[in-house]
This record gives C-alpha cells, structure tokens and sequence, in this order.
C-alpha cells in the first residue's frame, strides 16, 4: 500500500473510487469503480417488522465512535462459512486515521458489556459509505445499521453507499443504480455539510422514531 495515504483515499471516495485488499494476507489495495453502485435510499429505508419487535424488546446497548479499530477489527475477523476477509492491518490503520481526523464512524452494539456487533464507514460531507459489518448476536449488525440510518437523517446526510447490492440490504430498502447516476448523487452529497451525531442511543428510541413510515 506504499503511496495511499489518508488524503488520497479521500479523494478517491470523492470520485466514487473505493479501495479493498482481495485478502487478508494481501499487502495490496486494489480500486473498484464498479458499473453498478448499491445506496440505501435514506428517505425510503425499511425496517423489517421483525427486526422492530426484536428492537422494542432491547436486546442490546448502542453506541457510536466508542470503538473504532475494535469494530474493524471484529468486521476482519474470521467468520465460519464466510469468505476470507479483505480487511488487512494497513487498512486498519489508514482507516483509524480517517477516524481521528472525523471522516470515518462506527456503531457499535454491546450486551453486557461485550461488543456483538457493529459498522463502519467514511464519512465525506453529507455521504456516507458503508464499509463493512459484523454480528456475534443474531440481528446485532441489522440493529447497528438501523441506528446509523437514524443518525444520518438526524445529521442531514442525502446518500449512504453500500457499495454492492445483497440481499441483506435488500430487505431495508437498498437498491442497485448505474454509475454514472451514482456519481451524480454523490458529486451533490459531497458539496453539502452534514454532522454525524456520536452519542449514545436506545434502540427503543431509534425503532420509534422510525415507526409508521418505514416499518412493514
């Protein structure tokens, strides 16, 4: 990763560009500009109606910035049945850089004191890019991604990227565009000022805030 550096991943989210390693043990970052970019349309985000009762029910605490690297380094743990991470030391460390420099946010979600799950990402202007996720406890991650769409609403973001499109994200809302309207949403995103909120927040209070427009 010689010559990538904080500034220069900036930039490269500016563009629409995002770096990934094809693997753990890979010492390289390779750049995708996908034809096909994965949003979740933050005025149209779904919360499934399991996923609210199981929230009601508060089976975990919720917070944000408390744990960066620790939520990067869960996300780049190895998972059974899952593909090798592409999450490598040097993308923990550039990305911690981004987060003490407030371009990069975590969620992290705790029962009992232990982290269960939890996400992060970049955060440029009013865009956020989604970059990874990691659940020990069933729907942690799914609750992680509630709260962020919450905070990003609250903070006057207009696009959160994920990306690619699965069918994880499908079920809240995600849909998949052609890059050139991708690159057009962001270019607007970018120009706009947004404030990530990091503070404590229940996960009741979040799934009610919420409740009559996005869940079914």
């Amino acid at each position: 990763m010689q010559g990538i550096d904080a500034d220069l991943l900036l930039k490269a989210y500016s563009i629409g560009v995002f770096p990934m390693a094809m693997s753990r043990d890979d010492p390289e970052l390779h750049w995708f500009d996908p034809d096909k970019r994965g949003i979740i349309p933050l005025d149209r985000f779904h919360v499934p109606a399991r996923l609210a009762r199981t929230m009601r029910a508060a089976p975990c605490e919720i917070s944000f910035d408390t744990d960066f690297e620790g939520v990067m380094r869960a996300c780049a743990a190895p998972r059974p049945g899952a593909a090798d991470t592409w999450i490598n030391d040097g993308i923990v460390e550039l990305y911690c850089e981004l987060f003490e420099r407030g371009h990069a946010h975590s969620v992290e979600c705790r029962r009992d004191g232990a982290l269960v799950g939890g996400l992060y990402g970049v955060s440029l202007g009013a865009a956020f890019f989604g970059e990874s996720m990691f659940s020990t406890m069933r729907d942690a991650s799914k609750i992680a991604l509630v709260a962020l769409v919450q905070t990003l609403r609250e903070g006057g973001y207009r696009l959160l990227d994920t990306q690619y499109l699965t069918a994880h994200l499908a079920q809240f809302g995600a849909v998949e565009i052609p890059r050139g309207a991708y690159k057009k949403l962001l270019a607007l995103a970018v120009a706009e000022p947004a404030a990530f909120h990091s503070r404590a927040a229940s996960s009741l209070s979040i799934v009610s805030s919420m409740l009559g427009r996005s869940v079914g």
